[in-house]
């Protein structure tokens, strides 16, 4: 299965894209590589690294969508860069996928101009894992749509309940809807009617408040993409925050630098569960194909899981099992 991967996406590129990639083909017997971006720049990091020249290839790339430019002028404007042309490429099937770790509006923008949406979506969203005390749930949009009508809402409960059972291995995921309170009539006109909408929807679990989100009340966390935006930014403050307030007491209470490593090793294995590296990175769900975005500060590791998990995803039929869905 040949995965393009955006070369020049992210804050660290093109080592991290190019080496996150090239261990992802030499760690998979199945998976070969189209590493997309300015040659020059992806054959330069190639030779630093020990790889096979036939499980890895190279799209020409020359122009780069950085994290500041405007998404939909970028992509109009730049025809020839990563993103574009990678999109392009798995348009025309000559990839089953492409990932990048660089500008997620510009990706969705080039995602929705050139695949297009998925037989009877009315709109892609973005899923993103969330940590919890009972394991890594998602929320849902996470940034994609700022605001949603209520059939939006169903049809994200829907597609992500399909993403949950088939990549994250959860059986009959449960739902939750973001609210002010647990009881039916609480929140706004639209939460109301977006209550009633899924109350016969299996798993849904019914509205869910903030103080139940981390200690995993639900698989699924159903919001608009303002709020779950919000969210996200402020689950990945949390380590280090934790961090920074944990090390100022123990200044302030005069612990030892042997004490203060240890609660620090401590506070850090236990706030793994943020660390987006073993998902590495979502796909737009509800896209005419697969097209999966990571965090802009991607990790060698992160990268590589994110073509992992496209891979699962083209493998486990996602989008077809999404259509059905949607359509039956």
């Amino acid at each position: 299965m040949l995965i393009a991967v955006d070369a020049v996406g992210g804050d660290h590129y093109p080592e991290r894209p190019v080496q996150g990639a090239v261990k992802a083909a030499n760690e998979s017997d199945n998976i070969e590589i189209l590493l997309v971006g300015p040659e020059e720049l992806i054959e330069k990091e190639l030779n630093k690294l020990d790889y096979k020249s036939n499980k890895i290839n190279i799209l020409h790339a020359p122009e780069i969508i950085g994290m500041e430019d405007s998404a939909a002028s970028a992509v109009k404007q730049k025809k020839n860069s990563s993103i574009t042309k990678g999109i392009a490429a798995h348009k025309q099937g000559d990839c089953a996928a492409f990932v990048s770790a660089g500008n997620t509006g510009a990706l969705l923008a080039a995602s929705m101009f050139l695949l297009g949406k998925l037989e009877g979506v009315i709109r892609p969203t973005i899923a993103a894992t969330y940590p919890t005390i009972q394991g890594v749930s998602l929320l849902v949009d996470a940034g994609a749509n700022l605001e949603l009508k209520p059939e939006m809402y169903l049809q994200f409960a829907k597609m992500s309940r399909i993403f949950a059972s088939e990549i994250m291995n959860i059986e009959e995921p449960t739902v939750g809807l973001l609210n002010v309170g647990e009881e039916p009539e609480k929140g706004t006109d639209l939460h109301k009617e977006v209550h009633k909408m899924l109350s016969d929807m299996p798993g849904f679990r019914g509205n869910i408040e903030g103080k139940d989100i981390l200690f995993g009340k639900t698989d699924i966390y159903l919001t608009d993409g303002f709020s779950g935006n919000v969210l996200l930014k402020f689950g990945e403050s949390i380590p280090e925050i934790l961090y920074h307030m944990l090390t100022k007491t123990m200044e302030e209470k005069g612990s030892d630098a042997q004490t203060q490593q240890t609660v620090l090793g401590m506070i850090s294995d236990t706030m793994q569960a943020f660390n987006y590296e073993h998902v590495g990175g979502i796909p737009f769900l509800g896209v005419n194909g697969m097209s999966l975005v990571g965090h802009g500060g991607s990790s060698v590791e992160a990268i590589k899981n994110m073509i992992l998990n496209a891979s699962k995803c083209v493998e486990n039929h996602v989008n077809h099992k999404i259509v059905e869905v949607l359509n039956n």
